[in-house]
């Protein structure tokens, strides 16, 4: 099993794919350290790629590019159609919680997997293997949702109320490793409730609350939207 890296150091193989479940269990070292590194990594090479690619975009736009292709569903999806699931090793109590389709443990894995290439082979190998893993995904997220929903929310309401400051955002809670956050978001309209957003940043948050927002505002509730 190489996954498109042949590892020179096997041990970053084996520790890539160990559960903390297995791992306390065994008093070993999980691959918890791996997925922090490989996060850094990943952002790095894909916020990279769509610089070099994408030219006239500002920053707000390649910032949700890039949440768009690492974030826990895509990665989860990669992981799973590369075979990762099967190679993970789990403690008694995973294994019985069928952990090895849980989306976050996917998504972790595929990272911790980047970290071991990256410390088995350098940046360089590191990059081309991420390139070769997200090849066509670059120049398939310009297709992604870039609407500035909050600076459409404020606009709406400022034509209709002719006023200004009449939309609050709250942040509700911040989850997750200080690595990988999770931030949930409120957005208030003249003090009442109409939206509620979460993200892996304080920006995607509020701007997917304002989405909802504004939907709510024109009738048009997503049912299916994250929240």
């Amino acid at each position: 099993m190489n996954f498109g890296y042949e590892f020179k150091d096997k041990k970053l193989l084996k520790c890539a794919f160990t559960h903390i479940s297995y791992a306390n269990e065994h008093n070993i070292e999980s691959n918890q350290r791996l997925e922090f590194l490989g996060d850094s990594v990943l952002s790095f090479v894909v916020a990279t790629k769509l610089y070099e690619i994408y030219p006239g975009y500002d920053e707000g736009k390649l910032t949700e590019m890039r949440a768009a292709l690492v974030c826990e569903k895509s990665l989860s999806k990669k992981a799973e159609e590369m075979g990762l699931s099967e190679e993970i090793v789990f403690g008694r109590s995973e294994s019985r919680s069928n952990g090895r389709r849980k989306a976050s443990i996917l998504c972790d894995t595929f990272e911790a997997l980047l970290g071991a290439i990256y410390l088995d082979g350098g940046i360089a190998e590191a990059e081309k293997w991420v390139l070769s893993v997200f090849s066509g995904d670059f120049e398939n997220v310009k297709c992604v949702d870039l609407r500035n929903y909050k600076s459409e929310l404020q606009s709406y309401y400022q034509k209709k109320e002719k006023k200004r400051g009449l939309i609050e955002y709250r942040l509700d809670a911040k989850t997750g490793p200080d690595h990988n956050p999770e931030f949930k978001v409120s957005v208030y309209v003249n003090g009442a409730f109409m939206g509620k957003g979460s993200g892996k940043n304080l920006k995607s948050a509020e701007q997917l609350a304002a989405k909802l927002a504004l939907d709510k505002t024109m009738g048009k509730v997503d049912k299916n939207a994250k929240i």
